[in-house]
């Protein structure tokens, strides 16, 4: 008898799709793949979720976090992705939206939530900004570095290890050739860089296919 798994994608604008006019993002691309595998007839169900909201933190998580499980929680399976950090680390008017200490205990509790319901559970790298943006105020006050990238996905990382997860490290892929896989906004990827993503994600859903 076929199974059907849900696939909840937790995370900000990046996980949203945001700015990607093309292909609506990373994770519509996986929505799109995996229906188009269910009607070829080549297994169980995966019917995923976009959980992305623009400009969330984990603080806003972890307030939404058990209704959202608790709303699309399938009896044959769960997985979860959480992708974080990208607003936490920003400094809004000389402060820093979420610390590296309260952004560890938060992504910890997120994980403590996910695992209610989940043994499948993937950490997702914050991205690295483009030059131009690198320690600029932007017009949204944030200002981002890609000092604090690298600090806060270590933080990702470690709690990854820590509880036996795995981590997706979209930041790495998408490093050598940032200029020409974010937009213009030089946070977000452009059509091209959410495709890489997607490509790098495939064969994590295929196992669920």
């Amino acid at each position: 008898m076929k199974k059907i798994v849900y696939g909840l994608f937790f995370g900000d604008s990046i996980t949203y799709g945001e700015y990607d006019g093309v292909f609506g993002g990373w994770v519509d691309i996986l929505k799109r793949y995996a229906l188009q595998k269910f009607h070829e007839g080549n297994g169980d169900e995966l019917i995923l979720f976009n959980l992305g909201i623009g400009g969330e933190t984990t603080e806003g998580l972890l307030k939404r976090m058990p209704t959202e499980l608790g709303a699309r929680n399938s009896a044959d399976g769960n997985l979860v992705f959480i992708s974080y950090g990208a607003n936490d680390l920003a400094i809004k008017e000389g402060v820093q939206v979420v610390e590296p200490e309260t952004f560890k205990s938060n992504m910890i509790k997120a994980v403590q939530h996910a695992k209610e319901l989940s043994n499948d559970i993937y950490l997702v790298s914050i991205l690295p900004v483009s030059k131009k943006i690198d320690g600029v105020v932007v017009g949204s006050g944030k200002l981002r570095t890609n000092e604090e990238v690298i600090v806060y996905n270590q933080i990702l990382k470690d709690v990854a290890e820590d509880h036996s997860l795995i981590y997706i490290d979209f930041y790495t892929a998408i490093l050598d050739d940032k200029e020409i896989l974010l937009s213009a906004d030089g946070v977000h990827p452009n059509e091209k860089g959410y495709g890489m993503m997607a490509e790098i994600a495939i064969p994590i859903i295929e196992k669920y296919l």
